[in-house]
């Protein structure tokens, strides 16, 4: 006799039993319910020794300041009995039973490299729903602009946005399997730990290239380095001394023990503001275009801001990691991803990937967001809606359901800007946790010359700190990639090739920014200051990306908390964001986030994308 129970039902049944913990602690102990053998008994001590740590942060964790003195470990796992009264949910069975035999239709926002992952996770995840993605653009890939370009030799690929990716961390072993998975393993291009743009890495200070410690270098060198270069000046001391430091709830000023800016943090941790405004802000350039002394330390540096708040101190962290017999912390979910990622991305890309520094595409790492599309293209339940702005999203409280335009949508997912998603929001106040997250703008300019042996450093490039002179960067650059370097086997013409960054931060009171014409002389400037490049460039594209990187300013946590609260409550967990402007700027956490809520999306719940702002930080010692 055919079961009456929904075949959706059993399948995620089934899939709750083998990704719950608990469930599994439970088919451990019942293995043997008698006399435990060895093997049991060790797999369970295995178990019981890689439970993690709950470490509320914040004001949360107050309560626990003799923490790792008196208490014992949080057991957070799901027991077999709360997995039985999960199943018993009447809102569970009520989810499987409407969707059965339907097909949920789903809406993304957004034909970035967020909205594109997102739509095929959901192709993944939900194979049966109808998803459709609007892009207002004629395009997809957002950000994401390989431009090959002929020159005398042959051609230059010339990247008008991110080049490169890590794979050296738990998101970014999901892309890697996202690789895989679109078949591009044999367009990768690896730039490996031992070469020059791996070693070799810089700032600009005051007038000249430093060369940053790093792998591979000699240590009476590096520290010979140290000790002689102004760039360095007040990092020894501040290490020494970091000890003896308070931490912030132990301190007598005045600032937000929940979130303070980066320069803030750093100083109070090393005495001086020179290893922030030398080192630190050139850093802070480099990935986010941002300054130093706005940016959210708990939001940027998590894992700093929470040793801190656990151990008083980072010298005291590591001493504590010591006497443990661990290395160092991770986040819990991060540390989930990296176990299920180690059994899904295939031997041989581990193999391939072991003493990779950097990777991208021979095509440019627009190769990515293309084979994203092809993807969907080919997927019959996808349609893509190019040109198609998106301009309100209405909630029907009654069919639980959003209106995009005159269409009914069970889900809609939206991966653009947090404003421009606070913009078509039909609610009868403005989200304004949304609305006023600030955003850069960042020139690009791409030169090559002829000559290959232009660059007087081999190396990745540099960065350029926010203390050096102005005589010394009056275009308010932000650094310089050495492509040629950072990047072998895009290009078949021989030569050199560099980009320069300006903008950022420094631009945000400019009413107007400079057009290509200015940029490209604004970047040449650049190179003749401080690579004495003379030369005319044989190849030359300047792209003004406008509010293309988010800044994560001091209550980011705070704002992205309020508004899960706004949206839940407004749109009933039928609406999520993903993207950019909430849980990392990177590609890699671009993919993590469209691949999260992708599952939540498959597990029928309701959510906004924005759940990991009102959780606790759960930290894993490793």
């Amino acid at each position: 006799m055919r079961s009456k129970i929904p075949d959706d039902y059993l399948v995620r049944l089934l899939r709750r039993c083998y990704t719950t913990p608990g469930c599994f602690t439970g088919r451990l102990c019942a293995r043997n319910s008698g006399v435990r053998s060895p093997s049991t008994l060790s797999a369970w001590r295995n178990l019981e020794q890689q439970r993690d740590i709950s470490l509320p942060i914040g004001s949360q964790y107050r309560a626990y300041q003799t923490y790792h003195s008196n208490s014992q470990n949080v057991d957070l796992y799901k027991t077999t009995s709360n997995l039985a009264q999960e199943t018993q949910n009447p809102q569970f069975d009520a989810a499987v039973t409407r969707n059965n035999g339907n097909q949920p239709r789903i809406a993304v926002i957004g034909g970035g490299i967020t909205g594109l992952a997102t739509a095929y996770y959901l192709t993944k995840e939900v194979p049966r729903a109808k998803i459709t993605l609007y892009e207002g653009n004629k395009r997809l890939g957002g950000w994401l602009q390989s431009k090959s370009v002929e020159v005398e030799n042959g051609t230059v690929l010339l990247e008008q946005g991110p080049r490169t990716l890590r794979h050296a961390s738990p998101s970014g072993m999901l892309t890697l399997r996202l690789v895989e998975e679109l078949g591009l393993q044999d367009e990768m291009l690896i730039t490996p730990k031992n070469s020059a743009a791996a070693m070799n890495r810089f700032i600009y200070y005051p007038d000249h290239l430093v060369k940053m410690p790093g792998p591979g270098q000699d240590l009476y060198q590096m520290l010979w380095t140290v000790l002689r270069e102004p760039a360095f000046k007040g990092i020894i001391p501040g290490i020494l001394f970091e000890v003896r430091r308070p931490g912030r709830h132990t301190s007598s000023d005045s600032r937000d023990p929940d979130d303070e800016s980066i320069a803030s943090f750093l100083e109070r941790r090393l005495g001086s503001s020179a290893p922030i405004d030398n080192l630190v802000s050139a850093v802070i350039h480099g990935i986010y275009a941002g300054d130093v002394y706005r940016l959210s330390a708990a939001s940027l540096m998590p894992e700093a801001y929470a040793r801190e708040e656990i151990y008083g101190g980072f010298v005291a962290a590591i001493g504590n990691f010591v006497k443990q017999g661990k290395t160092g912390s991770v986040l819990r979910k991060d540390h989930a991803l990296l176990n299920e990622m180690r059994g899904k991305v295939s031997l041989d890309m581990k193999t391939r990937m072991q003493n990779a520094s950097v990777y991208s595409f021979k095509g440019g790492i627009s190769t990515l967001p293309e084979a994203l599309e092809s993807s969907l293209r080919a997927n019959p339940n996808v349609t893509i809606e190019l040109g198609k702005k998106v301009e309100s999203l209405v909630y029907g409280g009654k069919t639980n359901t959003i209106n995009v335009g005159s269409l009914q949508y069970d889900r809609v997912i939206s991966t653009i800007s947090a404003p421009a998603t606070s913009s078509i929001l039909s609610i009868s106040s403005p989200i304004s946790s949304l609305s006023q997250i600030p955003f850069v703008t960042v020139m690009v300019v791409n030169l090559y010359f002829n000559d290959p042996n232009i660059l007087p450093e081999q190396g990745f490039g540099y960065l350029i700190p926010r203390s050096i002179p102005f005589e010394q960067n009056p275009e308010c650059a932000l650094g310089v990639v050495f492509d040629s370097d950072s990047l072998r086997g895009q290009d078949t013409a021989p030569g050199t090739k560099v980009t320069v960054m300006l903008g950022g931060h420094w631009w945000d009171d400019f009413t107007t920014n400079p057009d290509a014409d200015e940029a490209i002389s604004m970047a040449r400037a650049v190179l003749k200051r401080h690579l004495n490049i003379d030369e005319q460039p044989h190849a030359v594209n300047a792209t003004l990306q406008k509010n293309c990187i988010p800044q994560y300013t001091v209550g980011h946590k705070a704002r992205l908390k309020d508004a899960h609260h706004r949206l839940m409550s407004e749109f009933g967990g039928k609406l999520a964001v993903a993207g950019s402007s909430y849980t990392g700027v990177g590609m890699n956490d671009c993919i993590r986030a469209a691949r999260d809520l992708a599952k939540e999306v498959a597990a029928d719940e309701n959510v906004t994308g924005l759940e990991s702002f009102v959780q606790p930080q759960q930290w894993v010692l490793i």
